[in-house]
């Protein structure tokens, strides 16, 4: 077990100091990378060969999915039509660690002749690729983690620098949790960032709801028929005056006495708090886990109990 504890280790080692072998190389390229893709008016195609590939693929999906259009040309089957795939105005991203993989290097004179900028992520900056390209980014490693000199810590190093040219985009685009939502739709992402508190909010009768004067068994009945653990009080014109949770009725028997005829206004939490219904459902969840609370309110403009949220209502949605 120790051999295999300490390989391990090894090969982790050896891939972390390729990525941050990386760092002191940053330069005026790295910018000029940036600068290229921000000002590309068309799509990122990312092209690589073998394992190289399948980085740039990743690659690709990243920049697609924090704001970039991008996707991903197989060389091989680029010189054999699906080239078709590059029109003016693209930016081209070439990942070889030699710099002078068969695939890629053929494609380069088309590339040339369409006019689109061409950038790489490169293992030798005096290779064919690093001199036909308009931009270089070195990602060379001191050595690879398979002893075999199978592609590990080179591939690893050309995934990280795609991930830093991703994140810089993303942030130099303003690329904002709206703008994520739309392009991720599915999943516990897309729920966090598209439902809102009006999509999961109680309305109308499903609210609970009793007058300021009402007595606290007209509390615990409304409460109990509901199911929320909670009532809202409000005035005449239905505008909120407090709330009413178990745990104010909990405190309340514990004092003693016969609450069941006394005004709820006696044991009533003023100032509840509230949240908007264009918020999403993920701050509403927020706030609940911040206040140790397990619903909200929601008003119109007038302070009138409009809608109420519970946690189980965002749990149950899978926003959590």
């Amino acid at each position: 077990m120790g051999r295999e504890i300490e390989q391990a280790k090894r090969v982790l080692r050896i891939e972390s100091e390729a990525i941050l072998s990386l760092i002191p190389r940053l330069s005026e390229d790295f910018t000029s990378a940036v600068k290229t893709l921000f000002d590309c008016r068309g799509r990122v195609v990312l092209t690589g060969m073998g394992k190289s590939g399948f980085v740039a693929n990743k690659i690709a999906a990243t920049l697609a999915s924090t704001g970039t259009p991008a996707l991903f040309m197989h060389p091989a089957e680029g010189i054999h039509g699906d080239l078709g795939m590059v029109v003016r105005g693209d930016v081209v991203i070439a990942i070889s660690n030699s710099g002078e993989t068969d695939e890629i290097i053929n494609l380069l004179p088309a590339i040339k002749r369409l006019g689109v900028k061409l950038i790489c992520l490169v293992g030798n900056l005096n290779s064919t690729l690093a001199r036909m390209s308009d931009v270089s980014l070195d990602v060379s490693v001191a050595e690879e983690a398979c002893p075999l000199m199978v592609p590990t810590a080179s591939t690893t190093a050309a995934l990280a620098m795609g991930d830093a040219l991703a994140a810089v985009l993303l942030e130099q685009r303003g690329f904002n949790e709206e703008d994520f939502s739309l392009i991720h739709p599915g999943g516990s992402i897309g729920r966090r960032l598209l439902v809102r508190v009006k999509d999961l909010m109680h309305k109308d009768s499903e609210v609970p709801m009793i007058k300021e004067d009402a007595l606290m068994k007209d509390a615990i009945l409304e409460i109990t028929s509901k199911k929320l653990g909670v009532t809202s009080i409000v005035d005449d014109r239905r505008a909120l005056v407090g709330i009413l949770t178990d745990g104010d009725l909990r405190r309340a028997l514990e004092r003693g006495g016969n609450i069941l005829v006394h005004p709820v206004s006696q044991y009533m939490t003023r100032n509840p708090k509230m949240i908007d219904e264009e918020e999403l459902a993920a701050k509403a969840l927020q706030l609940m886990e911040a206040f140790a609370i397990t619903s909200l309110l929601i008003l119109d403009d007038q302070r009138r109990v409009k809608g109420i949220i519970h946690m189980h209502d965002i749990l149950k949605a899978g926003v959590a």
